[in-house]
């Protein structure tokens, strides 16, 4: 069962598609283990995190934009999220990536992320993008500028608190990182 409208997106070892309810107990695992959801909003509770869950579905039928899953081709396995996030006060949308334990350090969120920016740009014609990256976050910071993001500004989130905000470059300068070897030099 689709929950949303979202296109389906393919890389060599990905599926990018629009949550599913089998994708609600992964995100709410993740959600809940507040070391490794700390930088992207962990959730208090089970029914926090259920909300945060159904929150990005209503984001894609508000926008027409959201959080894809990442499902490995391979194993029909739920490895994270990636998409653009653009909820009431943040500054501009934003290009953010996710992965789930046991899927670190296997280029997953790189390959991710340059196909869910290619689609910002190609499919929805957006000429702009940022990550915005809780400050210590150096995973993060590292794979933003290995898709090519520099740093603009700090700024208060108003969820997050303090956060880094790191430019992409545009449509007209933006390899689309497709054929990226999923080396690990860079991941979050």
């Amino acid at each position: 069962m689709t929950l949303t409208q979202a296109p389906e997106l393919e890389t060599p070892r990905l599926i990018l598609r629009g949550p599913e309810p089998q994708d609600i107990e992964p995100m709410i695992e993740f959600l809940l283990d507040k070391d490794r959801a700390g930088g992207f909003g962990a959730a208090a509770n089970r029914g926090e995190a259920w909300r945060w869950f159904v929150l990005n579905v209503g984001h894609w039928h508000i926008h027409g934009y959201g959080y894809f899953t990442i499902e490995m081709k391979d194993t029909g396995k739920t490895a994270g999220i990636t998409g653009i996030w653009n909820p009431e006060g943040w500054p501009e949308p934003e290009l953010g990536w996710v992965v789930f334990d046991g899927f670190e350090g296997k280029g997953i969120a790189y390959e991710a992320a340059a196909r869910a920016r290619r689609y910002a740009y190609e499919d929805l014609s957006f000429d702009t993008l940022t990550s915005n990256i809780v400050p210590g976050n150096s995973r993060s910071i590292a794979l933003a500028e290995r898709l090519g993001a520099s740093f603009e500004r700090e700024y208060e989130n108003i969820h997050m608190g303090h956060d880094l905000l790191y430019r992409h470059p545009g449509p007209d300068t933006t390899p689309d990182g497709d054929d990226d070897d999923g080396s690990v030099e860079a991941y979050a």
